[in-house]
């Protein structure tokens, strides 16, 4: 396409000035060369030919020769160009999400457990060249996935984390010790922790100091969230008959000193996120802190394209020296 053709030596152009400063050199030339005869009838002359009249079309197709062996000395190519890129700091993060019965309370719509869950995708899918794993704790913690590039299989597992799977409690000491183990043999330029809780240590063998101790040692980051509103939540208190809960106003006690101590011991950040919209904003906030270092490579291939326009100069000046000496030949 014409749009794809640039000029590797557009210098040449200037010598289409030439053509201008020919066309008057040949007017010129042709007045001096015409010669004009008196006689007092024209009877005798009584054959016609259109020849002369068509004899400046020699002088136009050396033009057109002349244009065509400027512009193959323009070199026209074509430019196609390949892009390659390469992730040149990869970043392997795991998720480790609280699912006690108080992940289901209601200060978050429609829970806290999905608000986490919709805001969570959302983060995963921004981050299409790193590696994610989720870890998932209440009264203990296991890898739901280990880090994984496969975004699909991360997000299908997140989407069916619920409440029930484990024992109920908050182990923040296992959630988070969990999540140590499945970055600790990683070779990734930069690991980092995200562990969201809702409440306080009350369960777990490890704890939380010993967790985050293992988490210097290997070189881990941890962005802690404390998720629930100020004040009282409309919370799971006890179970009815038919065995779903029954809610009631609790008061939100998350243990802000400890995910503070922990995000800064480790060099991460401590956020609390009230509602959907600040949980969002933390995620988000996250995402610019980490990025993933991209390295872009260009690759330009040139296809020459002055070869037709030498041909089309050569041919031109083929027909105009077989029709100077042939057609033209008498009037030449």
């Amino acid at each position: 396409m014409l749009e794809n053709i640039s000029f590797a030596n557009p210098d040449f152009f200037w010598l289409f000035l030439v053509l201008p400063i020919a066309i008057v050199w040949y007017i010129f030339k042709q007045k001096e060369e015409t010669a004009s005869l008196r006689i007092s009838s024209t009877k005798g002359f009584s054959y016609k030919t259109i020849l002369p009249k068509l004899k400046p079309g020699l002088f136009l197709l050396r033009l057109l020769a002349l244009g065509a062996i400027i512009v193959a000395l323009a070199r026209p190519q074509t430019e196609d160009i390949s892009t390659r890129t390469k992730t040149t700091k990869g970043i392997d993060i795991v998720m480790a999400i609280d699912v006690s019965s108080s992940m289901l309370a209601r200060d978050l719509k429609p829970n806290r457990l999905s608000a986490l869950k919709d805001v969570a995708a959302d983060f995963i899918k921004k981050r299409p060249n790193d590696r994610i794993g989720l870890v998932v704790y209440a009264g203990e913690g296991y890898t739901k996935t280990p880090v994984t590039t496969d975004k699909s299989i991360v997000l299908n597992a997140l989407s069916e984390i619920t409440y029930g799977q484990l024992e109920d409690g908050t182990a923040i000491g296992m959630g988070l010790a969990t999540s140590v183990n499945r970055l600790k043999e990683s070779t990734a330029k930069s690991k980092i922790i995200i562990l969201l809780t809702d409440g306080v240590n009350n369960s777990g063998f490890i704890e939380p100091q010993t967790a985050s101790d293992l988490a210097i040692e290997f070189g881990i980051k941890t962005y802690t969230i404390g998720l629930g509103t100020n004040g009282n939540a409309l919370s799971p208190i006890a179970y009815n008959a038919d065995g779903s809960f029954r809610y009631g106003m609790r008061q939100v006690e998350i243990d802000e000193d400890l995910l503070k101590d922990i995000a800064l011991a480790t060099g991460g950040r401590y956020f609390r996120a009230t509602d959907n919209e600040s949980l969002e904003e933390i995620y988000d906030e996250i995402n610019k802190l980490e990025k993933t270092e991209i390295e872009e490579f260009k690759y330009y291939r040139y296809e020459e394209k002055f070869r037709p326009w030498v041909l089309l100069a050569g041919a031109l000046l083929l027909v105009e020296w077989i029709l100077r000496n042939t057609l033209f030949r008498s009037f030449v």
